[in-house]
């Protein structure tokens, strides 16, 4: 599960760099970016919990 979250937060990352750098869409781009935090951190804080 641990696994998944990482590649999902990968793709987001990408994903907003993309976003950021190719097509310049400011508004709507970032939210890519926040929920790959999230599932970072919803990684990190389940990962030391199992």
């Amino acid at each position: 599960m641990r696994s998944i979250l990482y590649i999902i937060a990968v793709i987001l990352v990408i994903g907003w760099l993309l976003g950021v750098f190719v097509y310049s869409v400011t508004g709507l781009i970032h939210i890519l970016l926040v929920l790959a935090i999230i599932s970072l951190l919803i990684g990190l804080i389940g990962g030391r919990r199992a």
